[in-house]
């Protein structure tokens, strides 16, 4: 075998895990030559290094050649090497003599050396050592077991703005004219079937047609649109009257003069057409801005001009900064579901379209759950607000029978099914969009119409599946939390939350889409063994009492909650 072959080295080379003869710890014995046990004073000088191991000059200053010889091209490429280094050596300093290491002596100590600095912790008390056992233990980055459990973030209970409350037999006798309210307001009410206004529409009217800020709080079904619509309205009649101006006539590219800001798609348009006949009966027109849809329709309804503004806040200030809203003449602005405004993350920009509307101009927030959650809109924009509420909206008041289910993961579908088998409109909950799709998928397999509601879906499919379901084509609607905030169908009598919510907020408005317009309803929520601890203490800051019942498939209490029977048990 060829020398290079050898050890699979290549060219010549030694071979992986030898050691080259430049190595510092090169062995005298793998030359040939004898092993000594260390290089001696004379070895090290003629070597051209000082006893402790430098460079120290010596025959050729300082740049002795090594003791191996090389051959080939090495050979030739090592001695061009060595005689540029000898050429182009760095000059001595001139006027500077040349010192031996061996005659530097070691330094005198400084007064600042480390070894003499003061500690700063000497009149500190020692560490104690050992174990420590005000601490758990740890054995790595995880969570502990005590960590682990549930500790609410923004699921408690804030502390709710004092709140003027009204109750319903504050306002018997109470008529729309009575609030302030115009004859052709009080006619368009009668058509929309409000003959009579519910509490917090009798509370907030009077305040809001005489300009003030208002907060108002009551639960989902309590006639909120109303409240807020239909005295907008007359407060803007009354304000083009000051102004000498009058409505009625469309005026192109009009610049509205009120907002309605909504969290989603679907409370937007469900908003509308409340108001829309409130303000068309007084000659005022509104307009839909929201996002999935081109806005080539809605530009073109703002050039035509409009008075009410009603939308979401994405692509309200898309427009603005387009500029193709002009919303510098908005003197009345509505945060519609304020809090979960706020819990989407609209908070930011709510701020910044209200900020672009008229100086000192009137704000109204109303949601089923308000309290200090938005008391950044509320110390921002809002001026000796007047807040109202509706009292005795409690459980024991209520028409909604809340039930929690405890049941095993691997047959919640099926307990679904046994549920929404039934002649009336159901509304599930589910956390995903995925899961909600599965759900409404499995129903129809199981030959129950059943359609889904979420934001995977286009604007026209969405609104086609709640049409669905209003005009009772399906039985059963599949939706998310976001998606079904502007679900407004009052003959919804059962609520299955398929997902337990993880704040009580939530669960208070997945319940108030049901038991609406005095209807009775039920809330069904499903849970697994180990969730019950915390859904009791969701259900406490939620202040509402329900029964815990285990539940397998088939069980006798299904089909009673089925058919709507409120006291099974």
């Amino acid at each position: 075998m060829p020398p290079h072959k050898k050890n699979g080295s290549r060219s010549g080379q030694p071979a992986a895990g030898s050691r080259s003869p430049k190595h510092r710890g090169y062995r005298a014995e793998e030359a040939g030559t004898p092993k000594k046990s260390r290089w001696s004073a004379e070895d090290r000088a003629a070597r051209g290094r000082s006893p402790h191991g430098r460079r120290d000059g010596g025959a050729d200053g300082g740049k002795q050649r090594p003791n191996w010889e090389p051959r080939g091209k090495d050979a030739r490429r090592t001695e061009r090497e060595w005689e540029s280094r000898a050429n182009t050596g760095r000059p001595e300093r001139a006027g500077r003599p040349r010192r031996d290491l061996d005659e530097r002596a070691d330094r005198p100590r400084r007064d600042f050396d480390r070894a003499e600095r003061p500690r700063h912790d000497d009149d500190r008390p020692a560490r104690p050592f050992g174990d420590r056992r005000d601490r758990p233990r740890r054995n790595s980055f995880s969570l502990s077991r005590q960590e682990k459990r549930f500790a609410p973030q923004d699921d408690v209970v804030l502390d709710r703005l004092q709140a003027e409350a009204t109750r319903a037999e504050d306002v018997d006798g109470v008529t729309f004219a009575s609030l302030g309210l115009g004859g052709n307001i009080v006619r368009a009410l009668a058509e929309l079937g409000a003959e009579t206004p519910f509490p917090i529409q009798a509370a907030t009217a009077p305040e809001i047609v005489a300009g003030r800020d208002v907060l108002g709080r009551g639960r989902t079904g309590s006639g909120k649109t109303i409240a807020f619509g239909a005295p907008m309205v007359e407060r803007l009649m009354r304000l083009w009257a000051e102004s000498g101006k009058s409505g009625g006539k469309r005026q192109s590219g009009r610049a509205p003069r009120a907002l309605i800001l909504a969290p989603t798609r679907e409370l937007a348009l469900q908003i509308d057409r409340t108001v829309q006949p409130i303000a068309r009966s007084v000659g005022l027109f509104t307009t839909q801005i929201y996002g999935g849809v081109p806005q080539g329709r809605q530009v073109g309804a703002l050039q035509r001009g409009v008075d009410i503004v009603i939308g979401t806040p994405g692509r309200i200030e898309d427009l603005v900064e387009q500029g193709r809203l002009d919303l510098s003449q908005v003197v009345i602005s509505v945060l519609d579901e304020a809090d979960h405004m706020c819990d989407l993350g609209f908070l930011e920009p709510v701020q910044r379209i209200l900020r672009e509307t008229a100086d000192g101009g009137q704000k109204l927030l109303f949601s089923a759950t308000l309290d200090s959650g938005v008391a950044q809109l509320v110390d921002e924009f809002l001026v000796d607000p007047s807040v109202h509420e509706v009292a005795g909206e409690d459980q024991d008041s209520s028409a909604i029978d809340h039930r929690v289910l405890v049941v095993e993961h691997r047959e919640k579908g099926a307990i679904i099914e046994q549920l929404a088998d039934r002649g009336g409109k159901t509304l599930i909950f589910a956390r995903t969009r995925a899961f909600a799709e599965m759900l409404a998928d499995n129903l129809e397999d199981a030959g129950i119409p059943a359609v889904s509601l979420h934001g995977d879906l286009n604007q026209s499919r969405r609104t086609r599946n709640l049409a669905q379901l209003t005009s009772g084509r399906v039985s059963v609607l599949v939706a998310t939390d976001v998606a079904a905030r502007g679900i407004h169908v009052d003959d919804i009598d059962l609520v299955i939350q398929a997902d337990a919510p993880d704040e009580y907020k939530t669960y208070l408005h997945r319940s108030g889409r049901t038991g609406r317009a005095g209807k009775r309803g039920t809330v069904v929520t499903l849970i697994p063994r180990q969730r019950q601890r915390r859904m009791g203490e969701l259900l406490q800051r939620a202040e509402i009492e329900a029964d815990f019942v285990p539940a397998a498939p088939g069980d006798g209490i299904l089909f009673a909650i089925a058919q709507g029977e409120s006291g099974a048990r």
